[in-house]
């Protein structure tokens, strides 16, 4: 059986820096969702993309989560802080973080990887014909 990866041994702080702005912005578009037990629900119905967990939580919230994740193949990104991860959505603190846009969590994913993903292409069309 495989498990699912982690995505991050351990992040610089501009790398931080950047996933924060990226889930703020995903928590102002109800993007995110927030809790170890929120996360661990949409995270069954598979409405999550990838997760955030603080590191520093007790064994047994993470106990809570993890497993689905796992079952479910969704990425985990390992945050140093439950204080830090609740800064970035509004709370003292939270133990998780999940992703419900595959947009958002490509960007993500990106940040840590250190590639930009491909933009997407449009066709623009003025309104003018001619």
């Amino acid at each position: 059986m495989t498990e699912t990866p982690v995505l991050t041994p351990e992040l610089d702080e501009v790398t931080r820096q950047k996933v924060r702005g990226l889930v703020g912005l995903g928590m102002r578009g109800r993007l995110v969702v927030v809790g170890s037990e929120r996360v661990k629900i949409e995270a069954q119905k598979g409405e999550i993309f990838l997760a955030i967990i603080a590191m520093d939580v007790s064994r047994h919230s993470l106990d809570k989560v993890v497993p689905t994740l796992r079952a479910r193949h969704i990425d985990i990104i390992e945050w140093p802080s439950a204080a830090e991860l609740g800064a970035v959505v509004g709370k003292e603190t939270t133990a998780a973080v999940g992703i419900a846009d595959q947009a958002l969590a490509r960007g993500i994913r990106d940040v840590i990887s250190g590639t930009p993903s491909e933009k997407p292409r449009h066709a623009f069309r003025s309104g003018r014909k001619g």
